[in-house]
């Protein structure tokens, strides 16, 4: 540095970049991302408790039953008395959105577990065994892959229409290819591991080896893999619905009430859409806050990024 510079106060310094208050992690630290990574699981955990608290006592609450009819009271806005209106036939659509809430979840939660348990095993096996088993249960992943989801959920519905059990099994045996995959992978990776090696040298048959320390290994993936097909599969439940195969019509649905409220939003009745959607629409995020949160915690190569 020049002598003019020193006496001149010319010289360069580092920029220090703007001003934040002390203990304020800076955004793209490894500070920063895990403390965005707790708020979206504070966010997502909070609101989904909310979600599914409403959804349990809201249809509930001072006796009122979600399928009331009640004729003199059709198709009314907003207000004090109905705060999400009513729909075509006088009932209450804020029971309704609740009641329909909680039986999509209950329905999506079966069909995560039942994808979930069909993909660990089919992935377990595939990995296990390898050789030609591998190879033909991969090409059982490839042709259930290859059929558009929806439309072999819409042939196996029709098949059983009205049947809570058949919306189930077409939502559930149609989405575990992804966890096979996920599952198989892991499970590949571990095979060579030291533990493995040594439980196969003292004897313990591939089934042992499996139940004992493979599975056990791949859970936090399995779970993640649960989580995130929750989501999914409400939508899934909610679009058979909306067409009119899915659940029966006297069971309440997000997907059965966004059918009949079809109708109603041409002759100016928005809210029976609205409020139901935005349920919808915020049990997808809420899902989705968690799902990354457990992602981040239990996948090694997310946290080996985020520590970098």
């Amino acid at each position: 540095m020049s002598d003019s510079a020193l006496l001149t106060g010319t010289h360069h310094r580092r920029d220090p970049g703007p001003w934040r208050p002390a203990g304020r992690p800076r955004p793209g630290s490894p500070r920063g991302r895990r403390t965005s990574g707790r708020a979206r699981l504070l966010a997502g955990a909070s609101g989904l408790v909310v979600l599914v608290l409403a959804a349990v006592l809201v249809p509930r609450l001072g006796g009122l039953d979600e399928g009331a009819v009640d004729y003199t009271a059709i198709r009314l806005p907003p207000s004090a008395a109905h705060p999400f209106g009513t729909d075509s036939v006088g009932r209450d659509v804020l029971l309704r959105s609740f009641a329909g809430l909680w039986v999509s979840l209950q329905v999506a939660a079966a069909c995560a577990v039942l994808s979930t348990v069909i993909g660990t095993l089919f992935g377990a096996l595939s990995g296990l065994l390898g050789g030609w088993y591998d190879r033909l249960l991969m090409r059982v992943v490839d042709a259930v892959n290859a059929v558009p989801h929806l439309l072999l959920g819409i042939v196996i519905v029709a098949l059983y229409r009205g049947s809570v059990l058949a919306v189930i099994a077409s939502i559930g045996l149609t989405h575990w290819t992804t966890v096979a995959r996920v599952v198989r992978a892991e499970i590949l990776s571990l095979r060579g591991r030291p533990f493995v090696d040594a439980a196969i040298s003292g004897g313990a048959s591939r089934m042992r080896v499996l139940r004992r320390h493979l599975l056990p290994a791949v859970v936090p993936q399995a779970v993640l893999s649960a989580v995130l097909i929750l989501p999914h599969a409400v939508w899934h439940e909610t679009a058979l619905s909306f067409l009119g195969l899915g659940l029966p019509p006297h069971l309440a649905s997000l997907g059965t009430i966004l059918g009949e409220g079809r109708q109603a939003v041409l002759l100016g009745s928005w809210w029976i859409v609205v409020f139901p959607s935005l349920l919808l629409a915020a049990t997808t995020l809420c899902v989705a806050g968690v799902g990354a949160w457990w992602r981040d915690r239990t996948l090694p190569r997310r946290r080996s990024e985020q520590a970098l």
